[in-house]
Formats: C-alpha cells, structure tokens, sequence
C-alpha cells in the first residue's frame, strides 16, 4: 500500500522539475543543467530536487512553516554541498508556474553578492525574514545565475 502524503510529494516533486526543465529548454539526460529530484542515500539528507546551484525543498502542505523549512533546506544544501537552499511551496488550486519559492536572507545577500541580478525578478521581502518569488520567476533568477558560474564538479 503507498504511502498518500508520498505519493503526493513525489508528484510535486516531478512537477517542479518538469516545470523548470522545460521553462528553461533542458531536456537532454547527460545536461548538467537538467533538474531532477535527489536520491536519498544515507543519514544525511541532501534535498528533494538538485538544481544546482540550488537545492529545492518541496513542500506540498495546507499548513506553511516556511522559517523551519528554510532551516532545512539550509542544511540539506550543506549536506549536498550546494551553496543555496530554497523551499518551494506549492499554492493551492494553482499549477507549478506559481507555486512559491521561499529564500531566507542570509542566502538572498549571498546570492546578490555572488551575481549580477539586474533584470530579474524582484523577490517580495517578508517581515519574518525570508524572500519570495513565484516559480516561474526563480526559473528567471536559475538562468541567470547559471549563466554567471560554471558547471559542478
């Protein structure tokens, strides 16, 4: 019998990555700019979705507790190595292209230090301390970035 809230997760989980692979035209398997979600291996986890220089938490819950998961997306991110984790929180009754993408400040100040972001999209500030974009924006922000920095080793 499968787990509901898994089933659930792993179909966001494929809907974010299908959303940002094709907003951003990557198709090809062997494209270190593919996203695609993580395997778990180990204690420590790495991540639901690789998207490198980011790593995604996705979050399909009624009920947003976006400062904890932004505290794990930061160390889910250590773990995998990845300089930035974000959380990406779907909207209810919407598709992909607006669910949200929360990134605490520390990663936003880091992110506008390391890269030229001018002509992206301005992410909403919240008075708890965190940035939002839409989905369809942070796939701006990705290309970007990934324009600026070369691929991982």
């Amino acid at each position: 019998m499968t787990n509901p809230s898994k089933a659930r997760g792993t179909r966001w989980e494929s809907a974010i990555c299908a959303f940002l692979n094709g907003a951003l035209d990557y198709s090809h398997p062997a494209d270190w700019r593919l996203v695609k979600r993580a395997a778990q291996t180990g204690a420590r986890d790495v991540g639901d979705i690789h998207c490198w220089p980011f790593i995604l938490e996705a979050k399909d819950v009624k009920s947003p507790s976006v400062p904890a998961w932004l505290r794990q997306a930061d160390t889910e991110a250590t773990n995998a190595g990845f300089p930035y984790g974000v959380v990406v929180h779907k909207t209810r009754g919407k598709g992909p292209a607006l669910a949200r993408v929360h990134i605490d400040r520390e990663f936003m100040n880091k992110l506008i230090a390391g890269h030229d972001l001018s002509g992206c999209p301005v992410p909403v500030p919240n008075p708890r301390g965190y940035y939002t974009w839409t989905l369809a924006e942070f796939a701006e922000v990705l290309r970007v970035v990934r324009s600026q920095i070369p691929p991982p080793q």
